[in-house]
């Protein structure tokens, strides 16, 4: 580390800009913190039915009901991203991968439920600051402490953030367009002969 005149005697990290100091990271693990509790939540609640969620079949009607079909699939690939790269997302691993799946479900869920008739004023914000978020850390890094940060594998940078942005956009762009080519979920009704 280097010491800075412009940091007010406080540490500067070799590498970041002048007046960065090492407690700005604090800010970084609360939103790591923040998002990736967010998205573990709401994908255990697809995945398991957790903290008043429907599970997998629940889950999978809704999600039928705007067209990701088959909706259980799609439910469990859904929880699935959103747990796994919501403890990415916490622990400050492969940030710009979680960033991807993170922003790749909430496309998604703009695109096929929230805005599926066009994008309409207060609505969807949670959505998008989720994303925007994730992605933001994408750019900036993790900080420390993160697993990125400690095993030396942090990816960060405008060209990583706008990375994840184009691979969660194709993503989601991939889920959309195969749900809607399966056929609609039919009611098994027995045969009365």
């Amino acid at each position: 580390m280097v010491r800075d005149r412009y940091c007010s005697g406080k540490q500067r990290i070799r590498g970041r800009p002048r007046g960065y100091v090492k407690a700005m990271d604090l800010g970084r693990l609360l939103v790591r913190f923040a998002i990736g509790g967010t998205f573990f939540v709401h994908g255990t609640q697809k995945l398991f039915g957790w903290f008043g969620g429907y599970g997998p079949d629940g889950t999978g009607q809704f999600f039928e009901s705007v067209e990701l079909r088959p909706g259980r699939q799609n439910a469990i690939a859904a929880g699935a991203t959103e747990a796994s790269c919501g403890v990415l997302c916490a622990l400050g691993l492969a940030t710009p991968v979680a960033a991807a799946g993170l922003s790749a479900v909430m496309i998604t869920a703009l695109r096929t439920a929230v805005w599926k008739d066009g994008i309409k004023p207060a609505t969807g914000e949670h959505e998008v600051l989720l994303a925007a978020a994730a992605l933001g850390l994408t750019e900036t890094g993790p900080g420390t402490p993160s697993l990125d940060s400690a095993l030396g594998l942090e990816l960060s940078g405008t060209g990583w953030a706008l990375a994840a942005l184009g691979a969660g956009a194709a993503g989601s762009t991939l889920a959309i367009s195969r749900a809607r080519q399966q056929p609609p979920a039919t009611s098994q009704v027995p045969n009365p002969s």
